[in-house]
């Protein structure tokens, strides 16, 4: 595990042995207050734990102050390139995070504003490397956004802010592919103790930026790095929410609502819209909070067995399902009927809080 300062965004606690935060990006005009406070609801319903929003201009920055107090409780980051007066803007607005690189806002006295009026709020500040739009001079050195000139880059808008004795700080170092990706974040590791903000940028689509997210982050979190994690995808902000939680269910680093574990079906299947169901169960039950753990079996082979290390299950026989609780055969259901039965069996787990229950997982290495 990489021990790491312990830095505040409102409430939510980055680093210092925290468990690993998601958080996202809302993807509406952040001068439109309506739509954007609508987005930014829908992100925390889906478990975003800090919320981030863009603040290209002065409408923007000017916009914030009234987001702020539609959206009081949520961690709000301001993101800001470039433009110093837009950070102290954001600043008077109240956002809880400033994600700027100080090397890129202007004279050293706009840069030393910037920092006091953090400082004196307890705002930290995210330096946000992206291989997409590196120093000239670095890229010249380099070639090209090697991870070594990311890490440079990242130790040059730390060193900036070191020198004005600011440090809470965090850091993200992010390419557009995994393995530059990869490398830079863990070449930066061993360099400082600051909290580390993963996120492949500009990932793709849902499906393909899923996937090269899970194995980018799902990399550096199984080497114990990484405090906070965005996925950055082409779709609505809780779909990277949704994928975020689901890398840091897979590696038992975060628990929040159902897991389901569904067979891949092949030839002993017994019904014939199996898949239909799996999709039609989480769909039911996405509104659920609590870590529910459930299997859906298409046969009896390994059904009974992973029945038994889940909240609730199922297996499938000729068109008949068994649903099993806590690993105990509870009752069989026309197939027909299932969807219905388990979703009302689950919701009544939650209810009676019969399922399952276990301490928030720390960051821990896998071996």
């Amino acid at each position: 595990m990489r021990k790491t300062r312990a830095v505040f965004v409102k409430d939510v606690q980055i680093g210092g042995g925290a468990p690993v935060a998601v958080q996202s990006m809302t993807k509406t005009d952040t001068t439109d207050v309506e739509g954007t406070v609508k987005q930014i609801e829908e992100m925390m319903r889906a478990g975003c734990e800090i919320v981030r929003v863009a603040v290209p201009d002065r409408e923007a920055a000017i916009a914030l102050k009234e987001i702020r107090r539609r959206v009081p409780d949520v961690p709000l980051v301001a993101d800001i390139h470039f433009h110093y007066r837009f950070a102290l803007m954001a600043l008077d607005a109240g956002v809880d995070k400033l994600r700027l690189n100080p090397g890129n806002i202007g004279a050293h006295e706009r840069v030393r504003e910037v920092v006091r009026a953090a400082a004196s709020q307890r705002v930290p500040i995210r330096i946000g490397v992206n291989g997409g739009s590196l120093e000239k001079d670095l890229l010249a050195r380099y070639g090209t956004a090697t991870p070594e000139a990311m890490v440079e880059s990242a130790l040059r808008h730390i060193q900036i802010l070191e020198d004005l004795d600011f440090h809470d700080t965090i850091v993200s170092l992010k390419a557009s592919d995994v393995r530059r990706t990869v490398a830079a974040y863990r070449l930066l590791a061993e360099r400082v103790d600051y909290p580390l903000h993963l996120g492949v940028t500009e990932a793709g689509s849902a499906f393909a930026g899923s996937i090269k997210s899970a194995i980018g982050l799902g990399v550096l979190l199984h080497d114990g790095i990484g405090d906070t994690i965005r996925v950055s995808l082409a779709a609505e902000p809780h779909e990277e929410v949704r994928v975020g939680w689901e890398i840091l269910k897979s590696l038992e680093l975060r628990e929040r609502g159902v897991t389901v574990v569904a067979c891949p079906t092949c030839g002993r299947l017994d019904i014939d819209n199996f898949v239909e169901i799996v999709t039609e169960i989480e769909r039911r039950l996405a509104h659920i909070k609590e870590p529910l753990h459930l299997s859906i079996m298409g046969c009896a082979v390994n059904g009974p067995g992973e029945a038994h290390d889940s909240d609730l299950g199922v297996t499938f026989g000729r068109g008949v399902g068994m649903i099993y609780k806590n690993g105990v055969p509870m009752r069989k259901v026309a197939g027909a009927d299932i969807v219905e039965a388990f979703v009302r069996e689950a919701e009544k787990l939650v209810a009676e809080g019969a399922y399952a229950k276990h301490d928030e997982p720390q960051l821990v290495q896998i071996t």
